[in-house]
């Protein structure tokens, strides 16, 4: 079996990208693209984004000089995690390409209370928090629109206004069963997807959403109406780029999730927490020292490494744990402790930046509540 299970709301187990290339007919990153690109950060160089759907769009766009859109956002229901981290990078990375490029954030709070619960005024708390480390890992904030889905009215019509072109027998296609308010919460993520194209922004325009595996039934739902509805509205469909899931600190099989908290990293761990889970987390290495040193280890299946791998930008570095590790020239504890301190290290930075950046959100925050 290949995927487990496969839906945005869900954990999500993917053995084969390339078999979920073949089957939802997903575009391989090719180098010929990623050679078109004024420069790539290590989530691209890395392959880590293993796929896109019409990238080409944004890529004419750069070489042209002409607008186009980013579009994501995060459900606020806690703290960022690593995974939370490596989308936000990737849209600041899509940001950066071109001058032209604004991006548009949507602080998912009617996903937030479908699929967790969370009440409306909580959302706004973990807004602040989540909006913080937008700013830390380096949003331009002057080509930046955030949003609370539930405020903005223009992603409210239009999910009301695409629902008509869809029935419940697609949509438990497309997400598997789930109750009323689910899809009713994918509606409302069509609505943010296209809202960079709404006339009150510009109208059509190339848009790019950087996504996991995981949430590409929302861009396959959001590219076919898109399509349906062309005659009226011009849109062109949205393109995605598409990254690995980060698994658990407890290794292959599940990405990192907010609902144990004990899988994951978060941007706000104390550094002795960070250690700790570091030094608990599931590796690649064999049943002892001497196995080890005779075949060597198994990075491609250890926790440790891919932290250091999707995180860190020091080529070099990787390049050298992956090495060791493989020719058997370390073990995992000494490996653990050298991933711990770097990350301890970067973290202890990013988090005394971040305190600074705290009255700058809530800026943002108050901004985009003030709009409705």
């Amino acid at each position: 079996m290949v995927i487990k299970k496969f839906d945005p709301w869900s954990v999500v187990d993917v053995e084969d990208y390339g078999k979920l290339i073949e089957i939802f007919g997903i575009e391989p990153l090719t180098e010929e693209l990623l050679n078109e690109l004024p420069f790539l950060n290590r989530y691209f160089a890395r392959r880590i984004v293993f796929g896109h759907r019409d990238f080409q769009i944004i890529v004419r766009a750069i070489k042209e000089n002409k607008e186009y859109a980013v579009m994501s956002g995060i459900k606020p229901s806690g703290i960022f995690h690593l995974g939370s981290k490596m989308t936000a990078e990737q849209i600041i990375y899509l940001q950066r390409l071109s001058p032209k490029a604004k991006v548009f954030y949507a602080i998912a709070d009617i996903e937030a209370w479908e699929d967790n619960g969370i009440p409306f005024e909580k959302s706004v708390k973990y807004a602040l928090e989540n909006i913080a480390d937008l700013i830390t890992l380096g949003i331009d904030l002057k080509r930046t629109y955030v949003y609370f889905q539930s405020r903005e009215l223009r992603v409210m019509r239009w999910g009301y206004f695409f629902a008509r072109g869809i029935t419940y027998n697609l949509l438990e296609a497309i997400y598997g069963e789930k109750h009323l308010g689910m899809y009713m919460s994918a509606m409302v993520q069509v609505g943010d997807i296209l809202l960079p194209q709404h006339p009150d922004f510009g109208g059509p325009k190339p848009t790019v959403v950087p996504v996991g595996a995981d949430q590409d039934p929302h861009i396959r739902l959001t590219r076919d109406l898109s399509k349906k509805y062309f005659r009226k509205f011009n849109f062109i469909p949205p393109a995605a780029v598409y990254h690995k899931l980060q698994w658990s600190l407890k290794g292959p099989g599940f990405k990192m999730s907010k609902r144990d908290p004990m899988s994951y990293i978060t941007l706000k761990d104390s550094l002795p927490e960070v250690k700790r889970k570091i030094m608990n987390a599931y590796t690649g290495g064999r049943e002892t020292a001497e196995l080890q040193r005779k075949i060597g280890g198994q990075p491609e299946r250890c926790a440790v490494y891919q932290l250091i791998m999707y995180h860190f930008d020091d080529e070099n570095r990787v390049k050298k744990i992956y090495e060791e590790c493989k020719q058997g020239l370390r073990l995992c504890g000494e490996c653990k402790r050298e991933v711990a301190e770097i990350f301890a290290k970067w973290l202890e930075n990013y988090q005394r930046r971040r305190e600074s950046n705290l009255d700058k959100a809530r800026q943002v925050v108050d901004y985009a509540l003030s709009r409705s």
